[in-house]
């Protein structure tokens, strides 16, 4: 642990020990309250939430110091009841207790009064019933336009057939969802003027996202009950917007968060910028604290020693920089079958087809942009020059989702696969499917990398760089290189595979594959003037940026991309 990080670390490691202490009393007091679901939306989800806010801000004490932070400590937020004496599976009760509260303005039950942000948007740490209020206050962002409305995306017509044994159960919830609305456009109504920039998204928008959540996985089980294979993509429906707001005039003091917990913690970022405001309540970001002078950074990249065994060549493959201009704001792997499944446009190298309705079959039969016929398939989220109109102005995925700006096409794209420094890798499996990065702020594993030409040996993650005259801006994605042996994917699309350790080697149970780097390269404007696309809620944060693969190799390709790593190559 850096010197430097030492009382910040220390204080966050403390925090994390009240947060659990507390959920056990809160666990005590609340035996036999609520439905089978209390426990986990009550408790174990709030928890959760905090625990993850603690551990973004242990990374980001790393950071701050020039050290990289450990790997996967985002995966250690979740805990779980042991023993809890129920003989249930802490399931679901739909009576209007949705994640633990009354859903009559306590937004996520009351359990979760303040705003999730770790500090760092002027809110306050899941504050409320579990474990105080904080002291670090709301931010000071001035006051809003008209509170608009809340729309959120239809699910009745997702639905399908509904087998005749889950027809009760769907319905239910589906009154649910818009009882949920009803009562976030009546909190809605009357907040109006309350908090800061933030304070619509955090206190309103947020809540009804998780509420949403929940109740479109009872409608999920319901349809597993029955037997029935439920809709595809109905996660991505939880997620809704303010529409028809007026001008938002907040300021961006919002610099006194606390955490709920810690006497105002760490809240030393922004509380958003109101002239960013969409309807006056929801920032389009980015905002100027989201930039960073790149000559500021210290030099934090370091890269684990080889080993006599290791296997050191590379194998680069040219697919071009999507001069062809292939958008669309789908994503086949979270979302498949499911039109602007990402609400954010992808620039697309290698398979030409790549959509949401895209198959392993329809993908082999497609053609590619990789000189070398590898009918793989490489996107990211399009980065966009602000202020400047683009033809998606007033469609979905674009202006629609509150991703505005000129598309910028990378001057350089370098797809390289690498080896592993303490043994040789293995073949991945054809159609193996692997997504780097998160894009939800707080996610699990945030591994994008952003710096610029001539300072690569310093990357941020959630800052954007502003680089000097004469030097480009730089994206970085580094792939997870172990698998599991077995899959190639996974529900939550990350467990199949995951980083090396900090020495290179891979976990036990996992063995190395091909690593893969995306390198991105733009002119981009001088200033805080560019932004990468993102969900609306995510307000353009450099740490939700990511990249997705899916290995289309077939034997034979694949076969030469190992013997080129493990020989210590350079192939192309």
């Amino acid at each position: 642990m850096p010197a430097r990080a030492q009382a910040e670390v220390q204080r966050n490691l403390q925090q994390l020990e009240n947060q659990i202490a507390e959920a056990n009393r809160r666990l005590e007091t609340s035996a036999g309250q609520g439905g089978p679901n209390f426990v986990q939306n009550a408790i174990l989800g709030p928890l959760r939430d905090k625990r993850t806010a603690a551990l973004q801000r242990i990374q980001i004490a790393f950071q701050r110091v020039g050290v990289q932070p450990p790997a996967g400590l985002q995966n250690l937020a979740t805990c779980t009841v042991q023993d809890d004496g129920t003989g249930n599976d802490n399931g679901g009760q739909d009576n209007g207790q949705d994640n633990g509260g009354q859903d009559n303005g306590q937004d996520n039950g009351g359990q979760n009064g303040g705003q999730d942000n770790g500090g760092q948007n002027g809110g306050q740490d899941n504050g409320g019933q579990n474990g105080g209020q904080g002291n670090g206050g709301q931010g000071n962002g001035g006051q809003f336009g008209t509170p608009g409305q809340i729309s959120c995306p239809a699910v009745a017509d997702r639905l399908g057939r509904i087998p005749a044994r889950a027809q009760a159960e769907v319905q239910r919830n589906l009154q649910q969802l818009e009882n949920q609305i009803a009562e976030a456009n009546r909190r809605l109504e009357t907040s109006a003027g309350q908090g800061g920039p933030n304070f619509v998204q955090n206190a309103i928008l947020g809540p009804l996202r998780d509420k949403r959540t929940a109740t479109l996985q009872r409608i999920a089980i319901a349809f597993q009950r029955a037997g029935a294979q439920p809709p595809a993509g109905l996660q991505t429906l939880a997620t809704c917007e303010l529409t028809d707001g007026g001008a938002g005039n907040g300021g961006n003091n919002g610099n006194n968060g606390g955490d709920g917990n810690n006497n105002g913690g760490d809240g030393n970022n922004n509380g958003g910028d109101g002239n960013n405001g969409d309807g006056g309540n929801q920032a389009r970001g980015p905002v100027p604290e989201d930039f960073v002078d790149i000559r500021s950074v210290r030099p934090n990249v370091r890269t684990p020693r080889a080993q006599g065994n290791g296997s050191r060549g590379t194998f680069s493959v040219d697919c071009g920089r999507n001069e062809r201009r292939i958008f669309n704001s789908d994503n086949v792997i979270v979302a498949p079958g499911v039109s602007n499944g990402a609400q954010h446009t992808h620039d697309y190298v290698g398979n030409v087809s790549t959509n949401n309705q895209s198959t392993n079959e329809s993908l082999l039969a497609a053609g590619t942009t990789c000189r070398n016929g590898d009918k793989s398939t490489h996107y990211w989220p399009v980065l966009r020059a602000l202020g400047q109109e683009e033809f998606d102005a007033n469609q979905r995925g674009g202006g629609l989702d509150l991703n505005v700006g000129k598309i910028l096409t990378p001057v350089q794209v370098q797809i390289t696969f690498k080896g592993n420094p303490t043994a040789k890798v293995v073949p991945a499996p054809q159609f193996l499917r692997i997504i780097t990065g998160n894009a939800r702020v707080g996610g699990a594993d945030p591994n994008a990398g952003w710096t610029c030409t001539g300072f690569e040996n310093r990357q941020l993650t959630d800052k954007y760089p502003l680089c000097p005259r004469g030097s480009r801006l730089v994206r970085v994605f580094d792939f997870q290189s172990c698998w599991d042996g077995q899959n190639i994917d996974s529900a939550n699309h990350r467990t199949h595979v995951t980083f090396p350790q900090a020495d290179g080697s891979c976990p036990q149970g996992f063995q190395p594959i091909p690593a893969l780097e995306h390198r991105l390269v733009y002119n981009v404007p001088q200033g805080p003037n560019f932004a990468v696309d993102g969900f609306p809620e995510e307000l353009h944060k450099p740490i939700t940026d990511h990249s997705d693969f899916i290995n289309l190799m077939n034997e034979q390709q694949m076969q030469q991309v190992v013997n080129c790593i493990n020989s210590g190559r350079r192939c192309r």
